[in-house]
């Protein structure tokens, strides 16, 4: 397999990116040169983003001449996807984010967004969905399907070990999410309140660093939990494995999701899934059968499963076991990775002899 060279835009301090970019070096002998946004989208930094963004184009222009990549990636079709269409680098690989990029509906940009996602689709030579849903939902916007591959990337199952033997005594609770409004923790702290005055024993940890965890570290301390609550912060991704194969559940309460990482982590060390009941999260998880769907922002029915979960372990062990299996099946980092990286040489083989 002749070595190739990919130009991949996007945030690279993401673990989806760098399990993106890393899985194309090791089954692809990929060479990857990278390019995003320094300026954050948020406050004072929007304006610098703008003019960064005004200028994006000829910067990536720039390092397509200088780099002389077979192929450019990207991710979100509605902004690094759009801008590696312009790029004019053939053949073109984009990934929708999230279960849509055309999110939150009633944003003022929302027209504009579905307008650069139409060209975006329209134009790229491959359109990665990592799930079904993401799939139903890019055929609603138009997007051509025979140019669509739905196939997560998959998690390292070497990695992500599976361990049975947890201390079931008590409920050991893990968040794995980052902590932005979106995902809710502050559901999660409360209704892990509501177990404590069931005279439960629990312990919850929150990995993950963002806006929003002084807010949290405050209202642990409001609902008297802050002594069972450890937040870890940010750590590498080779690091949370440990934490996962301690925690016998996994609580995620985002308001959207398309294809979680997270999930697939959880599932493969044997946490048992206790998710927000989403389109996304429905094609992995059945509703007690292998995991609990909750509304994302029903603190009293989360802890209501939440008990009911700890206090059915033949359920719960019985679901681990099964989920192990299904991720091997379904999200084998190394057998898909090679799938897709088998794709990009072919598309780029055939760009060159077209």
């Amino acid at each position: 397999m002749k070595k190739r060279r990919i130009l991949f835009l996007g945030e690279t301090y993401r673990a989806d990116a760098i399990t993106w970019m890393k899985g194309l070096e090791e089954f692809g002998d990929f060479e990857i040169v990278s390019w995003e946004l320094k300026n954050s989208n948020n406050g004072i930094n929007r304006f610098s983003r703008l003019l960064e963004l005004a200028k994006a184009f000829l910067t990536i222009k720039s390092i397509a001449k200088k780099f002389n990549p077979d192929m450019v990636i990207a991710e979100r079709t509605t902004s690094y996807g759009f801008l590696a269409v312009l790029s004019g680098v053939k053949p073109t690989a984009i990934a929708q984010q999230g279960i849509t990029d055309l999110w939150p509906e009633n944003a003022p940009s929302y027209r504009f967004k579905k307008i650069i996602q139409h060209y975006a689709f329209k134009k790229a030579d491959l359109i990665h969905a990592w799930g079904n849903a993401m799939a139903i939902q890019m055929e609603k916007n138009g997007a051509d399907m025979s140019k669509v591959m739905v196939l997560p990337k998959g998690i390292n199952l070497s990695l992500f070990q599976y361990n049975e033997d947890k201390n079931d005594e008590a409920i050991h609770a893990i968040v794995t999410r980052s902590l932005y409004p979106e995902y809710k923790q502050d559901v999660i702290l409360r209704a892990f309140a509501k177990i404590k005055l069931e005279k439960i024993p629990f312990s919850l940890t929150l990995v993950g660093d963002g806006p929003e965890l002084n807010s949290l570290r405050k209202l642990a301390s409001e609902l008297n939990i802050e002594k069972e609550v450890f937040f870890l912060g940010k750590i590498d991704n080779n690091e949370i494995s440990n934490y996962l194969q301690k925690a016998n559940f996994y609580i995620s309460m985002p308001v959207t999701e398309g294809v979680s990482a997270s999930l697939f982590e959880a599932m493969a060390c044997g946490c048992f899934p206790i998710i927000s009941d989403l389109i996304g999260n429905r094609h992995w998880i059945q509703q007690k059968v292998n995991g609990i769907l909750v509304e994302s922002e029903n603190e009293s029915k989360l802890a209501e499963e939440i008990q009911w979960a700890f206090h059915n372990l033949h359920f719960t062990k019985k679901a681990i076991k099964e989920n192990r299996k299904f991720v091997e099946e379904n999200a084998n980092y190394e057998k898909n990775m090679k799938i897709i990286a088998q794709t990009y040489h072919e598309l780029i083989t055939k760009s060159i002899t077209s």
